[in-house]
């Protein structure tokens, strides 16, 4: 059963978080998953840039992180529990790192994508990414091939009233409360 989200707290990751962030991990990735070290790792990095979603009881309900450098994002990984999916949580995280990217001065967003992820892509497309070529291969659990994924410049008006809109809409149907 999906449980049904109204509130989301997005804060950023920390370690004390890597624990049910790793549980989470195996629960959408199955076996092949970034182990706990990797997420340690990641939060050390100063080019990193994660963040963790929670419900009002403090449970986890997905986490996102990005790479920036110079002028360019890369979206390193994304994922929400299972059971909280479709709640606009993945969305809220991406949300959350594109408003970083405003801050940061950050003008382009990269990521790689499973091409069976339908429901991921759609979303990437919905703001505004596109699809720049495949990864074959990219996959090592199962040598599926990877979408290569980019925005565009999003200080330009046209990704600018895409995104407001997006994210007019996404306002309707949750309260994000984050602190970028």
């Amino acid at each position: 059963m999906i449980s049904k989200i109204s509130d989301i707290y997005i804060r950023p990751m920390k370690s004390e978080h890597v624990d049910d962030i790793v549980r989470l991990e195996a629960a959408a990735y199955g076996n092949h998953h970034w182990s706990k070290e990797s997420f340690l790792n990641e939060i050390q990095n100063e080019l990193a840039h994660y963040w963790c979603a929670f419900d009002s009881c403090e449970n986890l309900l997905g986490y996102a992180g990005c790479w920036q450098i110079l002028e360019e994002a890369h979206i390193t990984t994304v994922a929400v529990s299972p059971e909280f999916r479709r709640n606009k949580i993945g969305e809220a995280l991406l949300k959350t790192i594109i408003d970083d990217c405003y801050k940061n001065m950050i003008k382009y967003i990269t990521l790689e994508v499973r091409v069976s992820n339908t429901a991921a892509i759609n979303l990437y497309e919905k703001y505004g990414f596109k699809s720049l070529g495949t990864r074959k291969g990219y996959y090592q659990d199962n040598n599926e091939d990877a979408l290569i994924m980019w925005t565009e410049n999003i200080f330009y008006d046209k990704f600018k009233l895409l995104y407001d809109e997006n994210i007019k809409c996404l306002a309707e149907k949750v309260e994000i409360k984050c602190p970028v």
